[in-house]
């Protein structure tokens, strides 16, 4: 007897070679069979979701939501987690570094264990994160601002939440600490065993000899390590002058970094997006960095951010792909997440794809349509069905019409 039957899905799990119409039973909170069929007298519940797509828990490689870091109508950025989470059809979410060593404990005592998504954290590398966000501050002004010592110490501390190291590289640091940022930030990743995110796409200077320290981010760059906001059109993106990508970036890719867009309110330009696939340079995962403001727009949701990329050109298999197995790798967890695999635990996100003509902008408020958009249906974490809150637009989850 299974505790859930999801009936009637077409499965995609383009990790696991699924693609096809698929039965999913659950018991005890892990996926216990995929068939073709599954009897209805076989289960405690059915849910038919009539020929809608049933995918692997999404995963958000890139999100703020450790609330308390910052205060309400002075510098709160963070968006409620289950928000962000199981009530928007996502089952995992990573904070890319709200926080740093020396206010982490914030996310421990009361953010960590407040969720039925399952929450996973970066480190930032500034001592205190980011609650000068808001106001348009920098984290890191200089080395004293960083207390490498914690970082790696709670990193080896707090490792079942800990996925890895934060840095981002705006404002006075990329000129008074220059590469010694990028060395300090790769010690402490090194020294945790654990990935660097890097931020490029300088949103506080704009200083243009940002791609300067881009370039030689790339090259310090290993297998695993992160670069976020490969689509900014902000100084220090990954793009030349003549609009070609770096040959650094190149390098990078050759030695197994992985390639993050993350929307957020400044860094996804449709046009970069575009230049970036016509040369045959993709994002490895769709994130949002969705943030409490983020989510009123630009960016929506990760089904909207999803339905952004087929607008370029990515097929359903290739978005599903970015947002379930490619993140699992990312955060060294491919073993337990991102897959519809008998014995796992049972994360699903079941989704529709609607055709028509829809429209988007990007984060310069740029307007650009698609014929395909994505909205979440049901949210199953750990075989428990999860209803979905409204959606962030007035009318619901999917995008405007054209």
């Amino acid at each position: 007897m299974y505790d859930l039957v999801v009936k009637g899905g077409r499965v995609v799990d383009p990790g696991q070679g699924l693609d096809g119409a698929m039965d999913i039973g659950v018991s005890g909170g892990r996926i216990a069979a995929v068939e073709a069929a599954i009897d209805d007298a076989d289960a405690a519940r059915v849910i038919d979701v009539g020929g809608r797509v049933v995918i692997p828990g999404m995963i958000d490689l890139h999100v703020h939501f450790i609330q308390g870091a910052g205060t309400p109508g002075v510098n709160e950025i963070a968006v409620p987690p289950d928000l962000a989470g199981v009530q928007s059809g996502v089952t995992t979410l990573l904070d890319a570094g709200t926080t740093g060593a020396w206010n982490y404990g914030v996310y421990l005592h009361h953010v960590a264990n407040s969720a039925k998504t399952r929450l996973l954290s970066m480190l930032n590398i500034g001592k205190f994160g980011i609650p000068g966000q808001a106001l348009g501050k920098p984290e890191i002004y200089t080395p004293e601002d960083v207390d490498l010592d914690a970082t790696i110490r709670l990193a080896d501390q707090y490792s079942e939440h800990v996925r890895g190291v934060k840095v981002r590289l705006v404002g006075p640091a990329l000129f008074s600490m220059g590469a010694d940022l990028i060395r300090l930030a790769k010690e402490a990743a090194r020294e945790a065993k654990l990935p660097l995110m890097a931020h490029v796409g300088d949103i506080i200077g704009f200083d243009e000899r940002a791609q300067d320290l881009t370039r030689t981010l790339l090259q310090e760059m290993e297998e695993g390590d992160i670069l976020t906001h490969v689509c900014t059109s902000m100084p220090g993106g990954i793009l030349d002058a003549n609009g070609k990508v770096l040959p650094e970036l190149r390098e990078a890719e050759a030695n197994g970094a992985v390639f993050d867009p993350a929307h957020g309110r400044s860094n996804f330009n449709f046009d970069i997006a575009n230049r970036l696939a016509q040369q045959d340079f993709h994002p490895t995962t769709i994130s949002t960095d969705l943030t409490l403001n983020g989510r009123k727009g630009p960016i929506h949701s990760l089904t909207e951010t999803m339905s952004k990329f087929m607008a370029v050109g990515y097929t359903m298999e290739q978005t599903v792909r970015m947002v379930t197995e490619a993140p699992a790798k990312a955060l060294g967890m491919q073993d337990r997440l991102g897959a519809i695999a008998v014995g796992r635990e049972a994360d699903l996100s079941i989704i529709e794809e609607l055709n028509g003509k829809w429209r988007f902008q990007d984060s310069q408020g740029n307007p650009f349509t698609g014929e395909k958009a994505l909205r979440p249906v049901h949210t199953v974490r750990a075989g428990e069905l999860i209803p979905l809150e409204w959606g962030p637009h007035p009318w619901g989850w999917q995008p405007a019409e054209a």
